[in-house]
């Protein structure tokens, strides 16, 4: 975990997973978001989708880690949150979260960071901003 100080523009840091149907039926279970576009095969292929899509929020929660454990780390608290979600996530696809420091406000210990995540196919499936307040303790 950097110090606030050492912070520079540029950095970032990313954090990969695979999607598994564990992840889904528990993300749905956890928040209550049964949607059968999630869920059901059989509902989902009468979509437009064709497929199950795995819920864009458990895809963002990546963005979360990465700010909450990497960049900046602990003490991380987002301030606030903007996605565009691009393309759909599919169980079994490779997902990895990406943040970048766009800007960096020293005396009231903010950060700009830049968004993203992409699949395997390195298709950008989420792309956004976060505003991120450090509160890291201070030394002893």
């Amino acid at each position: 975990m950097p110090e606030f100080e050492a912070i520079r523009i540029g950095d970032e840091a990313k954090i990969a997973h695979t999607v598994t149907e564990q992840d889904v039926r528990a993300f749905a279970d956890l928040t209550g978001d049964h949607n059968p576009l999630h869920m059901d095969g059989s509902f989902a292929a009468r979509t437009v989708f064709k497929n199950r899509v795995v819920h864009g929020m458990f895809t963002a929660s990546f963005i979360a880690t990465v700010i909450g454990v990497l960049l900046p780390g602990p003490g991380a608290l987002i301030h606030s949150l903007e996605f565009d979600f691009k393309k759909p996530v599919r169980i079994g696809d490779i997902i990895e979260a990406k943040v970048t420091v766009v800007q960096k406000v020293d005396g009231a210990r903010m950060l700009a960071l830049q968004t993203s995540v992409a699949n395997q196919h390195s298709q950008v499936v989420l792309k956004g901003t976060a505003k991120v307040m450090w509160a890291q303790p201070a030394r002893e």
